[in-house]
């Protein structure tokens, strides 16, 4: 007797993808920015870290969280992608006296990179949202929900910090690669992209080395600025402890950070959990410092269940 064939799963539903915009949060700075999903869901911004555009918050990642019933926002922080470029040369010694005490006469602050993703918030609209972020992402959330804590409806800091120079350390294997001056052109940028993420990947989670190679032709497209980055790098040295001000905190949180972690150290997130009050932490076995596609739907589920604890008051 014939099998009756299965029915086919229902596609899932498609995702509004804007195109690329422009905001203008300050009058020296405009913010390139992009949304997935309908406007009429919960908001969710996203913020990349040191010198990552927009697009490293994947494609496939954002049209899941969008699925999931979020207004997905990302963005190119100031210096990265087609937002602005500031202008201030950093100098080698500059970047010596921020590595050894935290000081430096800095071109801007966390703090004031945290004001260009609440004056987003502004242009599209939103009083409030729900705030991402990785890495440099992660201490720029964290200053919002300080600095604005009506603001953040829910906070989920991944692979970051708190500020505090004892955690959250790079191991000393990376400081030859990230010290080497950048200079050639495409191909000498995708052949040191490569050396990077090798280096600073997910090792139980590796990425096919031609879909490493796509993302760095398009980061390169985007327009790349070592000067922008070592200006965000000094944002980051100069940074302050945020500690006691997370104790402060009132707003559901998740921390979400990988064991195998060679660019901030596992102590960092473990510290962040500890100082915000009621902070979930999930440590992934096998995680470096990026995020594999095979985690896509962890991440979507545990950010989901913050941003449900914001309504629940949880």
């Amino acid at each position: 007797m014939p099998r009756t064939p299965s029915p086919a799963s229902p596609k899932p539903p498609a995702v509004a993808v804007s195109e690329e915009m422009h905001a203008p949060v300050s009058p020296s700075v405009e913010i390139c920015y992009q949304t997935f999903g309908s406007p009429d869901d919960d908001p969710l911004l996203l913020v990349m870290g040191l010198g990552g555009p927009m697009i490293w918050w994947d494609d496939d990642l954002c049209t899941r969280l969008a699925r999931a019933g979020f207004y997905v926002i990302r963005y190119d922080n100031r210096d990265t992608g087609r937002s602005s470029r500031i202008r201030h040369r950093v100098t080698r010694a500059q970047l010596v006296k921020a590595f050894s005490t935290g000081r430096a006469n800095a071109a801007y602050s966390l703090s004031d990179m945290a004001g260009d993703g609440l004056a987003l918030l502004d242009h599209l609209g939103f009083d409030a949202a729900h705030v991402v972020g990785i890495s440099m992402g992660g201490m720029i959330a964290q200053t919002m929900a300080i600095e604005a804590p009506a603001r953040v409806l829910s906070l989920v800091s991944i692979m970051s910090t708190t500020g505090r120079r004892t955690v959250g350390w790079q191991s000393p294997e990376l400081l030859p690669t990230l010290l080497t001056s950048r200079r050639g052109g495409k191909e000498a940028y995708l052949a040191a992209n490569a050396v990077v993420w090798n280096l600073i990947g997910s090792p139980d989670f590796p990425v096919d080395p031609e879909v490493l190679r796509k993302r760095g032709e398009d980061t390169f497209a985007r327009g790349v600025s070592q000067s922008g980055v070592l200006r965000q790098m000094l944002a980051i040295l100069t940074q302050p402890n945020r500690t006691l001000s997370l104790r402060n905190l009132r707003v559901p949180t998740l921390v979400i950070h990988g064991l195998a972690d060679k660019m901030v150290h596992v102590s960092g997130g473990r510290a962040t959990a500890s100082a915000v009050p009621g902070a979930e932490l999930l440590v992934v076995e096998g995680m470096g410092h990026d995020l594999p596609v095979d985690l896509y739907d962890t991440f979507v589920e545990s950010i989901r269940r913050t941003a449900d604890r914001a309504s629940t008051g949880d």
